[in-house]
This record gives C-alpha cells, structure tokens and sequence, in this order.
C-alpha cells in the first residue's frame, strides 16, 4: 500500500525546516551584530580571545598532525614541522594571549604592505612599459598603502579590527532581515 502522506513542499516536515532554517539565521545575525559591536567596544580583548582560540587551534592540530604520523609516514618531515611549529605557535599564543593578539594582526598587516610594495612597482613598472596609465595610478596607489601599512602595522591592524566590525555589524543586520523575511 502506498503512503497517502506524499512529503513536498507543503509538508510539515518542510515548514519545521524552514522555520529551523529562519532561527538558524536569526541566531548567526544576531550573534554576528554581537560580535560586531564587541569589536568596537573592547576591540583589544575581543582580539585577544580570538588570539586564544586561533592558540588552542593550532595547539590541536600540531598534536594532530603529529598523530598522524604514525599511520601515514608520507611527507613526514614536513608534517614533523608543521607539528612541531602548530605545538610551538599554540603554546606561545595561549602563554602570551594579549601581545599574540596584538602580534599576529600586526605581522599580516606587514606581510600586506610588503605585498603592496611588491604588487604596487608590479604595476607602476607594468604601466610606463605600455600598459596604460590605470594600471601606474594602481601601482603608485598600492605602494602608498604598502608604505602606510609597513610604518605603521598597529594602526593598521587596528583599523582592520574596526572594518571586520563594521562589516559583522552590516551582515548581522543582513541576516536578520533575511531571516524576517523567510517563510516560516
């Protein structure tokens, strides 16, 4: 005998899943507003917590990679370092969680403007050779930023704190809305 319920779109299973699916969204906008707004409030906490679990991250899969070892002896010095390094790095981090979190954006924030640099006189060397004068107005522009990014990596990273503020504020409310609008 066939089943007379026949699941589709209007099946209370379906609504459960949409309205599931509509929390599910509400809740990931509001936890990113909160996030946002701890950004902008307690900018140097926040990223020393975020530090601290980027530590235990790297702690775990140090001991992982590891781990691993002993089933797969493939590229084994290389994941002796990457083990060993992840270990050392965790460690390090979840001793010294407030100078890691100011650390660690300030070392992507040099490596960034070093790029800079490099892609900028890419680019300007790019634009006198007959490329056009767009792409020596990108190449000066990007050794501006390089430049600014490599004088002065805290104010930067700092900066780059705020703008992933502004921007989990702007996809919390994002999300919301959707959410607001979802069937369910």
């Amino acid at each position: 005998m066939v089943n007379d319920v026949e699941s589709g779109a209007d099946s209370p299973e379906s609504g459960a899943a949409m309205a599931s699916a509509r929390w599910s969204v509400l809740l990931l906008g509001v936890i990113a507003i909160l996030f946002g707004v701890l950004f902008f409030v307690y900018p140097i906490p926040t990223l020393t917590l975020l530090a601290t679990i980027l530590g235990i991250y790297w702690l775990v899969n140090g001991v992982v990679v590891l781990l691993s070892l002993s089933g797969n002896k493939t590229g084994w010095g290389w994941k002796m370092l990457v083990g060993v390094l992840g270990i050392l790095a965790g460690v390090t981090v979840l001793i010294y969680p407030f100078y890691s979190a100011v650390l660690i954006p300030t070392i992507y924030a040099i490596i960034i403007g070093v790029e800079g640099l490099v892609i900028g006189a890419i680019y300007l060397v790019q634009g006198f050779s007959g490329e056009g004068w767009g792409t020596a107005v990108l190449g000066v522009l990007s050794i501006i930023f390089g430049l600014i990014l490599v004088a002065h990596p805290f104010i930067a990273a700092l900066a780059f704190v705020l703008l992933l503020a502004g921007l989990a504020v702007v996809a919390g409310v994002a999300a919301i809305i959707l959410a607001l609008r979802m069937p369910g």
